[in-house]
C-alpha cells in the first residue's frame, strides 16, 4: 500500500476533515497505479475501494469537465466585459453624469451580487456545479469591471491619481475580495494588478505626481508582498499565488536595492550588492511552512527551494561574465533609505529561518542535509566575494574563476542530485545549465573559429549520449521501483 506521508516533500497533502487533499496529477498517477496493482493482484477489490474514496478517483474526470468549462466562461466573461465597457466608451459623451455613474455602479453591484449568489452555491450535482463556476467567473468580471470603475470615475470627477495610484487602488480591492471569498483566481488577479503599479510608480521614480501612500506602497513593495501575498497563499492553499508572491518579493527587493548598479555605491552603502544577491536565495531556501502557527503541513517549501534553486542558476551564470567584474566605479547613493527598513527585516527572518532549520535537527537527532549545508556554503562565499570586491580591494580575477567555478559545480550537484531522484526536469535542467555555460565562455572570449566549431559539436554529442543514457536509467529504475512493488 501507498504510504501519503511518504510523498509530503514532493506533493501537498493535507487532513481536511478526514480527506487526504491531492493535486490531480498524483491522483491520476495513483489510479493508474492501483489499477495495475489490482491486475497483478497485489491488491483486491476493496483495498482499490478504499483507496478510490480516499483520494475521490470518481472526481478527476469531473474536475477535468469542469476545468474546460471554467475556461469557456472566463473567456465569455472576459469578453462581455470588454464589450460593456466599448459600449460605455462608445455613449461617455453624450450622457450625463447621473446617468454614467449609475450605470457603472449598477453593472458592479448587479455583477457582484449574481456571481457572489451562484458561487456560493453548494456542489453536490453537476447543474450546481456548473452555476458555481457561472458565479466564479462572474465574480472575475466583477473584479474587471472594479477597475472600470475606477479608472472611469477618476476621469469623470477629475480627480488627480496617477496611473501608479489607480492600479494600486484597483489591486488592493481585488486582493480584498480575494481574502474575503478565498478566490486564488481573484488572488493572482490581484497581485498581477499590484505589480503594475509598482512597476509604473518604479519606472516615474519617487515624483510629486505620487501621493504619499503610493510612494510608500512602491518603497515598502518586498515587505508587504511577504504579508500580503503569502498569508493570501496559505488561505486559498494555491501554488500559483505563493509562486508570485514570492517572485514579487525577489525582483521588488532587488529592484529597490537597485543591485544592477555594480559598484556604483557610496563608502557607507558598499554592502548592499552583497545582501541584494544573497539574501533572496537564503530566505527562500530556509523556509518553512512550520514556522507558521497552525501551519501543519509543508505546502510551499519545496516551490521556496526550487525559486531558490532557479536564482542561484541565474545569479550564478551572470556572475560569471567578465563585464560584471571590470564595470568603473562610481561613489554615489543611488538607492532610498527608506529601503534599508525591509533590508533589515528580511535580513532578521532569514537569520530565525536558518537558525530554526539548523536548530530542528539537531533536536530530532538528525544531520543536516548534505544540499543545505552546500547552499549555505555557496550563500556564504557569494556574499564574502562581492563583499570583498566591493568594499576590501576589488577582485575581478577572482571573482570570475571562483563564480564561473560555483556555476559549473552547481550543475553537476543538481545533475547529482537528478540522477540520484531519478527527475527528468531536474537532469535536463542541470544539463542545459552546464551546455550555456560552456558555450557562454566559449563565445565571450577570442578563441578560434575551428575550436568554437569542436566545442559546438562536443556539447551536442555529449547532450545527446547523456540525454539516452539518462533516459535508460531513468526507464530501468521505474521498472526495478514497479517490480519491487
Amino acid at each position: 500500500m501507498v504510504n501519503p506521508k511518504s510523498f509530503d516533500d514532493r506533493h501537498i497533502i493535507t487532513q481536511h476533515r478526514g480527506i487526504v487533499v491531492v493535486f490531480d496529477n498524483f491522483r491520476r498517477k495513483l489510479r493508474q497505479e492501483a489499477l495495475l496493482w489490482w491486475d497483478e493482484g497485489l491488491i483486491d477489490a476493496l483495498q482499490y475501494k478504499h483507496l478510490a474514496e480516499r483520494y475521490q478517483f470518481h472526481q478527476l474526470e469531473i474536475a477535468q469537465g469542469d476545468r474546460f468549462v471554467f475556461i469557456l466562461i472566463m473567456v465569455g466573461c472576459i469578453l462581455l466585459g470588454l464589450g460593456v465597457i466599448t459600449f460605455v466608451a462608445a455613449n461617455w459623451q453624450v450622457w450625463s453624469k447621473a446617468i454614467k455613474f449609475t450605470l457603472l455602479l449598477s453593472l458592479f453591484l448587479v455583477t457582484n451580487v449574481t456571481g457572489f449568489y451562484l458561487w456560493q452555491q453548494p456542489n453536490q450535482h453537476s447543474t450546481l456545479s456548473r452555476n458555481k463556476l457561472l458565479g466564479h467567473g462572474l465574480l472575475i468580471l466583477a473584479a474587471l469591471l472594479l477597475g472600470a470603475n475606477i479608472a472611469l470615475s477618476v476621469q469623470m470627477f477629475h480627480i488627480s491619481s496617477s496611473d501608479c495610484e489607480i492600479f494600486l487602488y484597483w489591486g488592493f480591492a481585488v486582493l480584498l475580495m480575494a481574502y474575503s471569498l478565498r478566490l486564488s483566481s481573484l488572488g493572482t488577479l490581484g497581485i498581477i494588478l499590484i505589480q503594475m503599479g509598482y512597476w509604473t510608480g518604479l519606472s516615474a521614480g519617487y515624483s510629486q505626481d505620487h501621493s504619499i501612500w503610493a510612494q510608500l506602497v512602491v518603497q515598502h513593495m518586498p515587505l508587504l508582498s511577504a504579508v500580503m501575498f503569502i498569508t493570501l497563499a496559505y488561505r486559498c492553499k494555491s501554488q500559483w499565488i505563493f509562486t508570485l508572491g514570492a517572485i514579487a518579493l525577489i525582483t521588488s527587493l532587488q529592484l529597490n536595492l537597485k543591485f544592477w548598479e555594480f559598484s556604483q555605491y557610496s563608502d557607507s552603502l558598499t554592502w548592499i550588492p552583497a545582501v541584494a544577491l544573497t539574501l533572496p536565495p537564503a530566505l527562500l531556501w530556509s523556509y518553512d511552512d512550520l514556522l507558521f502557527p497552525k501551519i501543519s503541513f509543508r505546502a510551499f517549501q519545496p516551490i521556496a527551494r526550487m525559486l531558490a534553486l532557479i536564482f542561484f542558476s541565474i545569479l550564478f551564470y551572470f556572475l560569471s561574465f567578465r563585464w560584471w567584474w571590470t564595470s568603473s566605479t562610481q561613489n554615489s547613493s543611488l538607492i532610498n533609505s527608506w529601503s534599508l527598513l525591509d533590508v533589515i527585516f528580511f535580513c532578521s527572518l532569514a537569520t530565525w529561518q536558518w537558525y530554526y532549520l539548523l536548530t530542528k535537527k539537531s533536536k530530532h537527532n538528525r544531520k543536516t542535509e548534505p544540499i543545505t549545508i552546500a547552499f549555505g556554503s555557496f550563500t556564504l562565499l557569494t556574499s564574502v566575494v562581492i563583499f570583498w570586491h566591493q568594499s576590501i580591494s576589488p577582485i575581478p580575477t577572482i571573482g570570475i574563476i571562483v563564480f564561473n567555478s560555483l556555476l559549473a559545480i552547481f550543475a553537476l550537484g543538481i545533475i547529482r542530485l537528478a540522477l540520484v531522484a531519478a527527475e527528468r526536469s531536474a537532469f535536463w535542467s542541470g544539463i542545459i545549465l552546464l551546455t550555456l555555460h560552456i558555450i557562454s565562455r566559449m563565445l565571450e572570449y577570442n578563441t578560434y573559429m575551428v575550436l568554437k566549431s569542436v566545442v559546438f559539436v562536443l556539447c551536442g554529442i555529449a547532450v545527446i549520449i547523456a540525454g539516452i543514457w539518462f533516459e535508460n536509467q531513468f526507464f530501468s529504475v521505474s521498472y526495478s521501483s514497479k517490480d519491487r512493488r
